[in-house]
């Protein structure tokens, strides 16, 4: 009885603050003037107009930024070939970025077309990050054991001392679970809640695939072990895409989410426009900020939380090692990793398997959808899981992203219904 007098209070108090708050909640981004207007812009003017043009010192940044774009949008056609080759054939004399920028988006739209020039990058490349790059481009085309030697080889010749470079450490990881013949389906879940129940942490759970094109679901756990639920009993859950733009590996700035566990420190709304105005959850990754910060008033040292980070997996999880990927991409530089909503336009991606959610940067995005009259939320999963995440006291925890498996479709309801049962 308790118990469904507290289900019925928590879904009045979400009622209210979806009522309170959803109503209010604005964006002319989702405008349908503005977004033509934006598509036009993008495909015409920062796309195809810098792209027609012979690149200079003048005008390379605006090749960079046409790179960015084709990345975050996923534009291909003609005209993004022929830039793409004009930029390979200029590779050795390109800014630092823009080389960047060239590698991120051919790997976001075309994953075959480019591999003999990269190739040729990869054998001379001396920078550690955009080796990587290149690296992950050639073993997804080529997801061979000569390619894979290759590139272990190649990393001992081209960096002297390979293992003081973490991303080079990721990158060998990545390319030896490229080839391997089966894949693994993450530890039980019912350990994993079960293990945070007992430790009374507020954590909320995103269930993702292996392959990032298909959307997952996140759930929030409340400090008492209870789940959010709605007023029928059934546990909430909240569509989420851990895809980016390139869906490049998450050991790679602007690559898919890393899996493992995030520190959340309270929640905000971005000032930018494609992340929208819905409130966002803020989260930083192992090494990215304090230990302090991260484990929530715990002092340490960087050794000690590396050590303490697996204190927060059951005993069942500890030889799951993609567990560890949050811990290496803060080891390796990343950052600004957070649970967001979304303005951009899902008509973009109509041809992708996660329409009509959207890519990011990196970023866990969850479902929006805006009225393009009159720039209002249709559907807010994002503020959806805020409310949850809030309905109970306290704005920190932590968040866990896991690839339950290599299925290729979207986690479901009813499977995750399934494995909590």
């Amino acid at each position: 009885m308790k118990r469904s007098l507290l289900v019925v209070f928590l879904w009045m108090l979400l009622s209210e603050i979806n009522a309170q708050s959803v109503q209010n909640l604005y964006t002319e981004m989702a405008l349908y003037g503005k977004r033509q207007r934006m598509a036009k812009d993008i495909r015409e003017n920062v796309i195809a107009k810098t792209f027609l043009q012979d690149i200079n010192e003048d005008n390379e940044h605006r090749f960079e930024s046409a790179c960015n774009a084709i990345s975050q949008f996923l534009i291909k056609n003609d005209t993004v070939k022929l830039g793409f080759r004009k930029l390979f054939n200029a590779f050795d004399q390109l800014q630092y970025d823009t080389r960047k920028a060239l590698l991120e988006a051919a790997y976001a739209v075309y994953p075959t077309e480019f591999t003999e020039q990269i190739q040729q990058i990869f054998r001379k490349q001396t920078d550690a990050k955009l080796f990587s790059m290149a690296a992950a481009y050639w073993i997804r085309a080529n997801p061979s054991i000569d390619v894979s030697n290759q590139i272990s080889i190649r990393t001992v010749e081209q960096f002297s001392e390979p293992d003081s470079f973490p991303i080079l450490e990721s990158l060998t990881h990545y390319v030896q679970d490229k080839i391997k013949p089966k894949k693994t389906s993450a530890p039980s879940v019912k350990d994993l809640i079960q293990f945070h129940k007992e430790k009374g942490n507020k954590v909320i759970y995103s269930f993702q695939r292996e392959n990032r094109d298909y959307p997952g679901m996140a759930i929030v756990q409340n400090a008492d072990g209870s789940f959010v639920r709605r007023a029928d009993g059934a546990i909430m859950m909240f569509e989420q895409l851990a895809r980016s733009g390139s869906s490049l590996p998450y050991f790679i700035s602007n690559g898919n989410t890393p899996q493992g566990m995030y520190s959340i420190q309270g929640t905000a709304v971005s000032r930018l426009g494609f992340i929208g105005p819905t409130p966002n959850i803020q989260l930083v990754m192992p090494l990215e900020d304090s230990s302090k910060n991260f484990f929530h008033g715990l002092k340490l040292s960087n050794e000690e939380l590396i050590s303490h980070y697996q204190n927060y997996w059951p005993a069942s999880w500890l030889k799951f090692k993609p567990r560890l990927e949050a811990l290496e991409a803060g080891k390796i530089g990343r950052s600004e990793i957070i649970a967001h909503g979304t303005t951009i336009d899902p008509e973009f991606f109509k041809d992708y398997p996660f329409y009509p959610l959207t890519p990011t940067m990196g970023c866990l995005c969850a479902k929006e959808l805006w009225n393009v009259t009159t720039g209002k939320p249709l559907v807010s999963e994002q503020f959806n899981m805020y409310s949850a995440f809030m309905s109970t006291s306290g704005s920190k925890g932590y968040l866990i992203v896991i690839n339950l498996n290599d299925k290729n479709g979207p986690v479901t309801r009813a499977e995750l219904e399934a494995l909590l049962k």
